[in-house]
């Protein structure tokens, strides 16, 4: 019988930080780390080389592996903890899980760990150079202005890896952490082994055997950092057991594409803006994320086969483009409680139109209520980064409401960056980001099965690098003060 004082499910962000904190602590030493994905060296995406997504088997690689989505992320560490933005001393966090974790902790105990994640990137080879610290008359003018047009614009300083130097630092990592702690790759956790409301450990199998054989792995206490990839399998495990959850909201939206020409000032002088407002006349919140100056659009494959879009820049390799995601958050009411179920729908429906792929389609088609063809796209200004999208219709699987708050915020953004809503510009769909099931965790990230406890954003605590990455910090010391 295999047993380990600690079990880590999934080896993204969250995960690792809480197992590094722990042995620099001296504290846990008999550490289990399982992931379904493969080791970061092993780990590659053959569109690169193709031109199209294959959807990789048994998982894709981009989402599933060592150190999860983020060694394929434009590696963007907002550091919120070193924000001008908020005068009056609250710290912005952004997403579901910013005033989640504001329940728990103090602004200064969440600044202070955010400095201390920090540390540790900067340890392992982070860019020291900060964006967004300097230019902060030109940063002030474009929020007033984005104010007068009834937009938020928030800004904090941001570390930028890139996409080839991400995948540095997380190796440098995995190497780390190899030695001094068991790592199961390959790996599906199939079920939690739970007694009389107490986490015991978890049922295994080797995502490559293929007689399918699930083992039984035991643990003293259970952590699950499983991610936005995971988000769907953690919703159908806390069904399973009774574990507490919360219905968030889901964010649907667009990964949008136009000249870096357009976006100069942002980039230059933030490098990463986020837009917030509620435009007419549905007024949710709509909100802009991820942005890669000269970065490229990309496709990510997630449960059942759904292919999502996302976005990358990296540190060389330049384009003449920036994308960033355009996202409308949906909070349903009751009886619906499903907002994951509804996401993959839209996503399912958005793959169909494009042959299991991403759609692509210019903003001035979707305005003149027309379909993008190959033939546009031949001749657009704007060309597209993601070659393998297919030129359609995205409104036909998107929904109007959506939709309609989509193309009045661009038009809004419109007034602070003109071109913003330059007809050549591009859509591609589905983007959506499954972290709509929050599960209730108490101030030690604890769930109500006794020793069971849930970090990242696969459980809609945290949104992003840093912040999962912090979150496992947290847990990591609340383990040692439990002991």
């Amino acid at each position: 019988m295999k047993k380990y004082d600690l079990i880590i499910v999934g080896m993204g962000p969250s995960g690792i930080f809480c197992a590094y904190e722990l042995i620099k602590k001296h504290s846990l030493k008999n550490i289990l780390l399982v992931e379904q994905g493969k080791r970061i060296e092993d780990r590659f995406c053959p569109m690169e080389k193709l031109g199209k997504c294959v959807k990789c088997k048994p998982f894709c690689n981009i989402t599933c592996g060592f150190s999860g989505a983020g060694a394929f992320s434009d590696g963007k560490l907002n550091s919120y903890h070193l924000s001008l933005y908020n005068q009056n001393g609250d710290l912005y966090l952004g997403g579901n899980g910013g005033s989640y974790i504001k329940q728990y902790m103090s602004t200064d105990e969440i600044k202070e760990l955010l400095a201390y994640t920090d540390n540790i990137y900067l340890d392992f080879g982070a860019d020291k150079h900060l964006h967004g610290i300097d230019n902060r008359d030109e940063i002030i003018k474009l929020q007033n202005k984005a104010k007068e047009s009834g937009l938020e614009l928030v800004d904090f300083p941001i570390r930028h890896l890139g996409t080839e130097k991400a995948h540095i630092l997380y190796t440098k990592i995995e190497k780390f952490l190899e030695d001094k702690v068991d790592m199961l790759f390959n790996t599906q956790v199939e079920d939690l082994i739970i007694e009389e409301g107490t986490i015991k450990g978890v049922k295994v199998r080797n995502t490559l055997d293929k007689d399918g054989k699930v083992e039984e792995i035991f643990g003293k206490d259970v952590v699950l950092g499983v991610g936005r990839k995971g988000a769907g399998w953690l919703s159908d495990i806390c069904n399973r057991h009774g574990i507490e959850t919360q219905v968030g909201s889901v964010d649907l939206g667009i990964r949008y594409e136009l000249p870096d020409s357009v976006m100069e000032e942002i980039n230059k002088y933030m490098y990463e803006g986020k837009f917030i407002g509620r435009p007419k006349p549905f007024e949710d919140k709509v909100r802009t994320f991820c942005q890669n100056p000269s970065g490229f659009v990309s496709a990510e494959v997630y449960d059942n086969g759904l292919t999502l879009v996302n976005g990358h820049s990296y540190k060389d390799k330049k384009s003449e483009n920036t994308n960033l995601s355009i996202l409308v958050s949906h909070n349903f009411n009751y009886p619906f409680n499903k907002p994951i179920e509804y996401g993959e729908n839209i996503a399912q429906n958005v793959n169909r139109l494009a042959a299991g792929g991403v759609l692509v389609q210019r903003f001035g088609d979707i305005l003149s209520g027309k379909r993008t063809w190959e033939k546009d796209l031949e001749k657009n200004s704007v060309v597209p980064t993601l070659k393998g999208a297919v030129a359609g219709d995205i409104t036909y699987a998107i929904g109007y409401r959506t939709m309609t708050d989509i193309i009045n915020f661009i038009k809004q953004i419109d007034q602070v960056i003109p071109g913003f809503a330059g007809e050549d510009n591009l859509l591609y769909a589905p983007e959506i980001k499954f972290y709509s099931n929050i599960v209730v965790v108490d101030k030690n990230f604890e769930t109500n099965i006794k020793n069971l406890f849930c970090i990242g954003d696969g459980g809609g605590l945290t949104t992003g690098l840093m912040m999962a990455s912090a979150s496992g910090v947290q847990v990591a010391r609340n383990l040692i003060s439990k002991k």
